[in-house]
């Protein structure tokens, strides 16, 4: 099976401290100079191809309306402009008594790939004398194709490989677990068996920010120790949590999830007897057909 294990292009730090402000209430009282907010932006490309706006800032306000061309750089994009996305005004205005100004843009959904990474460089056609080296004038605007959230599509059957499998299952790479949805429980799902059997563990999908399309799990029981490493160690309760330090996510537009998992036992007190390790998991959707063929090949 294929695994989808690359997650896309993160946004990176912003640069906008052009204006402090300290316990004194110091303020910019410097040269006017004109910039893009940021020098990267991030945005999801959704079915309703609604338009996002690109900010452009000055340092100071003036008494009338500042407008500045906006042009793209082709030799540092791969997006094509009419193509994957529009340019709704090749201007930007700062209005008279205003610091930012916006240049709109709307993504093309349906020429965008499920896998696709595009992006494009806007570059402000200013004079010399609002140029700042400080801050570029230029803008990388990255797009993300952003599928519809149903939950349904992480129901059913569904082929988990893990790297704990294939430490501590013998001669297991992947298996073919059934998942359903948890009545009252908004967004989330039940995998049954996926680690051993008997043992069903839920899965959240944090559906509140698009661009960051996170999985949540709670710390739960995924097996016995005994059946795990043949011995019993603490509370003979193989438990499951997710760190906090990596990211674990879901994808829409492939209906897959990659998961880091810590698996660890306690003390019948509660305290902590051991961590086994940190393992990372794919979860793949899959039609019946091909669970059916999966199962013909012995899964």
């Amino acid at each position: 099976m294929k695994k989808y294990l690359e997650k896309y292009v993160a946004a990176l730090a912003i640069a906008t401290a052009f204006v402090g402000c300290t316990q004194d209430h110091i303020v910019y009282n410097g040269p006017s100079h004109i910039m893009f907010s940021d020098t990267l932006y991030q945005y999801a490309v959704e079915q309703d191809n609604k338009i996002f706006s690109v900010p452009v800032s000055a340092t100071e306000t003036t008494d009338y309306d500042r407008t500045f061309a906006v042009e793209i750089d082709e030799r540092q994009s791969n997006a094509v402009e009419g193509l994957h996305y529009r340019i709704l005004d090749n201007t930007v205005t700062i209005k008279a008594g205003e610091t930012v100004g916006n240049v709109m843009v709307q993504g093309v959904y349906d020429n965008i790939g499920a896998t696709d990474s595009l992006g494009f460089t806007l570059r402000l056609v200013i004079p010399d004398e609002y140029q700042w080296e400080l801050y570029k004038d230029y803008a990388h605007v990255v797009m993300q194709k952003a599928c519809p959230f149903d939950i349904n599509n992480f129901t059913g059957w569904c082929i988990v490989t893990s790297t704990y499998y294939s430490q501590y299952l013998n001669n297991v790479s992947s298996r073919l677990i059934r998942t359903e949805l948890v009545a009252d429980e908004p967004n989330t799902i039940l995998l049954k068996d996926i680690y051993y059997d008997g043992y069903d563990l839920k899965l959240k999908f944090n559906t509140d920010n698009v661009l960051e399309p996170k999985v949540e799990m709670d710390s739960q029981v995924a097996g016995k120790t005994g059946e795990a490493f043949g011995t019993i160690y603490g509370d003979g309760k193989l438990r499951i949590s997710q760190p906090s330090i990596y990211t674990s996510y879901y994808n829409t537009c492939q209906n897959y999830v990659l998961q880091y998992i810590t698996m660890s036992v306690q003390n019948k007190d509660g305290s902590l007897f051991g961590t086994v390790g940190t393992y990372v998991t794919v979860m793949e959707w899959i039609s019946d057909a091909e669970a059916e063929k999966l199962k013909e090949e012995g899964y």
